[in-house]
């Protein structure tokens, strides 16, 4: 198998709200879109980031049709935390969970786009004090 592009989808209520959040503050760009759907990308992300109408008569599987993007993170790999931490709170963005470090050196912090979509801004520490 050859894996030739990667995408992650995301059941929401509203679209627009959540493309316009992450075109807004997190550098993705339109690639397409239509009526209940918009696929974004980043060169750097390594996959395009999908949101589609919570309820859209042509997804499949069926039975998972109504379900909503939650209970998962959407995570990004950075090269400066504190840098991307102050960036989106001068930027007026809610932060979920303020920004700590974990024992195992995984320093990071949330935010929550309108939809309920987590998303999580990670940077991995090599000195485990930092916090």
């Amino acid at each position: 198998m050859q894996i030739t592009a990667s995408a992650i989808s995301l059941n929401v209520d509203n679209v627009t709200a959540s493309a316009t959040f992450i075109k807004q503050h997190f550098g993705f760009k339109e690639e397409m879109s239509a009526e209940g759907f918009v696929s974004l990308s980043r060169s750097d992300a390594g996959f395009n980031l999908i949101f589609l109408q919570t309820g859209l008569k042509s997804f499949k599987p069926v039975h998972l049709r109504g379900h909503r993007a939650d209970g998962l993170l959407v995570v990004f790999v950075v090269d400066d935390i504190d840098r991307e931490y102050a960036r989106l709170q001068a930027e007026g963005v809610t932060i979920t969970t303020p920004i700590e470090t974990e024992p195992w050196g995984e320093r990071f912090f949330q935010v929550t786009d309108p939809n309920g979509v987590v998303l999580q801004l990670v940077q991995w520490v090599t000195d485990r004090a930092e916090s």
